[in-house]
C-alpha cells in the first residue's frame, strides 16, 4: 500500500539525508512494514512546499505499537527506495 503523508518543512533535510529514518504518527491507516511512503512537505502555515521528497518514495522497514506509545499511534523505520 502507498501512503502520501504531510511532513513538516523543518524535518525535510533530515529525511532527504537519512538522518531521520523513522516516523512518529495516528495510525490510522494501518502502517504495514513494506508499505511505501510518500511525503508532501507543508510550511508552517500549512501550504504545500515543492520539494524533492515528493519524487523520492520510502518503504517502512518495521512498526512498532504499544511500548510507551498512547493507543493508536505507531513508531515507523523508513528507508529510501532504489529507483529502478
Amino acid at each position: 500500500m502507498t501512503h502520501r503523508i504531510k511532513l513538516r518543512e523543518e524535518y525535510e533535510e533530515a529525511v532527504i539525508s537519512g538522518d531521520k529514518n523513522f516516523e512518529i504518527r495516528y495510525n490510522d491507516r494501518g502502517y504495514q512494514k513494506g508499505d511505501t511512503i510518500i511525503f508532501t512537505v507543508v510550511r508552517a502555515d500549512g501550504t504545500d512546499k515543492l520539494s524533492p521528497l515528493e519524487i523520492i518514495r520510502f518503504k517502512i522497514t518495521y512498526v512498532l505499537h504499544g511500548w510507551g506509545l498512547q493507543e493508536n499511534w505507531c513508531v515507523f523505520g523508513i528507508r529510501k527506495e532504489e529507483p529502478v
